[in-house]
């Protein structure tokens, strides 16, 4: 059964934001940040075996600004989260964060003063990867379940922007 005998017509209507989200989602490119031994099962997602293709995704870009997905795989110094944080303001929007490991989450073994003790206290994190270090079988799910929650967003922003001048002042009615 081909697309030609579902739709007779050739003719398929959508919404518009059910179209944007499906672009948005078939196509995530991650930023190659990797910070320590879960970068290597990183990789390895996109290898052969696993194919991260499948899933739009195997388009690592070096440069923040043609990324939109930032995967942070690993353990974060405190003195590396100024520097995470600088990529992800240079990331266009919208931007989705994983946070891929036991160490990116929540410190890992490393509870000291010298790691981060979970990287959503630097940048919004999307989808928490379990694990030390997460098979690529994980961040492949991890990637699916950002999938579905880009498919459950809204075109609409929930409230304008902040305007950087104040409100006029008015004066008493005449």
């Amino acid at each position: 059964m081909g697309l030609e005998e579902l739709v007779p017509d050739g003719i398929l209507t959508t919404t518009v934001e059910k179209m944007v989200n499906w672009a948005r989602r078939s196509s995530l490119w991650p930023a190659t940040f990797g910070l320590a031994c879960c970068a290597i099962e990183m990789m390895a997602t996109s290898a052969s075996r696993y194919d991260l293709a499948r899933f739009g995704a195997e388009v690592f870009r070096a440069s923040p600004r043609q990324a939109d997905l930032m995967i942070v795989a690993g353990r974060v110094s405190k003195k590396m989260a100024p520097v995470l944080k600088r990529i992800y303001d240079q990331m266009p929007e919208p931007k989705w964060v994983i946070s891929m490991g036991a160490c990116a989450s929540c410190g890992g073994i490393f509870n000291n003063y010298a790691i981060v003790q979970g990287v959503d206290t630097v940048v919004p994190v999307d989808v928490y990867v379990p694990g030390c270090p997460p098979r690529p079988e994980a961040l492949i799910y991890g990637i699916m379940k950002l999938q579905e929650k880009i498919d459950r967003q809204s075109l609409k922003r929930p409230d304008p922007l902040p305007s950087s001048e104040p409100p006029p002042v008015r004066g008493p009615a005449a």
